[in-house]
């Protein structure tokens, strides 16, 4: 099984590639929580995190947001009362690339680390 959270990040640029279909197949099966889903034509991966308050879904999101920016690699964020739904893809190739999969794997890490999580 691949540890996506060890893989490191590459500049994407238009043109990449989309991560196969057998990655993704992949990642979805050892991440069950992730979803696949697609919005105005285009693919992505989406979690709903769970937490027991406003304030740590908002800690999480801050979380997601600097490791992001870190990244240069931003998702689609929406944050609510005990939940926060986390989308990524890749704007430059309208799909979901291999960064995709990395960062989805690094939220992850960082909801396993969190106090306040269901």
């Amino acid at each position: 099984m691949t540890d996506y959270t060890q893989m490191a990040c590459e500049a994407c640029r238009a043109g990449a590639p989309p991560v196969s279909k057998e990655d993704l197949a992949a990642f979805l099966q050892s991440r069950d929580q992730w979803n696949h889903l697609v919005i105005d034509g285009e693919p992505r991966l989406r979690r709903i995190y769970a937490f027991k308050n406003f304030e740590t879904a908002l800690a999480f999101t801050n979380a997601v947001g600097a490791l992001a920016e870190a990244e240069g690699h931003h998702p689609a964020l929406l944050t609510e009362w005990g939940k926060v739904t986390v989308d990524w893809w890749t704007h430059k190739i309208h799909d979901i690339h291999l960064n995709d999969l990395i960062l989805a794997a690094r939220c992850d890490g960082l909801y396993d680390g969190m106090p306040g999580t269901d």
